[in-house]
């Protein structure tokens, strides 16, 4: 069940993807947060200079790899403005991370994209759960979904 605490790392997610974009970038963001409820380490998309690996959910995974013991790593969670794709949950799933809460799907993802006329990825769109097991996935929460959907439009409108 998503919380208001949710929310309130959901909400840093889109800021974050905001800054993305604000710097040319694809928007989307991340936060990862400790079991406690400390923010541990939070990005964004780097792949406008070509290397398409530089996701934030795929940082955060390495981060937590070299900072975190496995104990921390499974009780925390990650917060992400859009579902992660197939790279990033498997790296999430072999270091080792806890829950998964996104404020957009990955299927909400390809369906804005073809509404605005972007070609379809080659990485297929895949839910996490098909990617990884025994993890707490939670979204996509609609509210904020619509603003993730915004950040998307003027990313493509340029």
């Amino acid at each position: 069940m998503i919380n208001d605490s949710d929310l309130k790392y959901l909400r840093r997610c889109i800021e974050l993807a905001k800054a993305a974009l604000e710097t040319g970038d694809e928007p989307f963001g991340s936060v990862l947060v400790s079991a406690n409820g400390d923010v541990l380490a939070e990005d964004y998309n780097h792949v406008s200079g070509g290397d398409h690996t530089q996701h934030p959910e795929f940082a955060l995974a390495k981060w937590a790899a070299g900072n975190m013991t496995s104990e921390e790593r499974g009780k925390a969670t990650v917060y992400t403005s859009g579902e992660h794709c197939p790279m990033c949950a498997a790296a999430h799933g072999w270091v080792g991370l806890g829950r998964i809460v996104y404020a957009s799907s990955s299927e909400q993802l390809v369906q804005w994209l073809n509404e605005i006329g972007v070609t379809e990825s080659r990485v297929r769109n895949l839910p996490i759960q098909d990617v990884i097991r025994d993890t707490t996935i939670e979204g996509p929460v609609p509210a904020l979904a619509e603003q993730v959907r915004q950040l998307h439009r003027q990313f493509y409108a340029k």
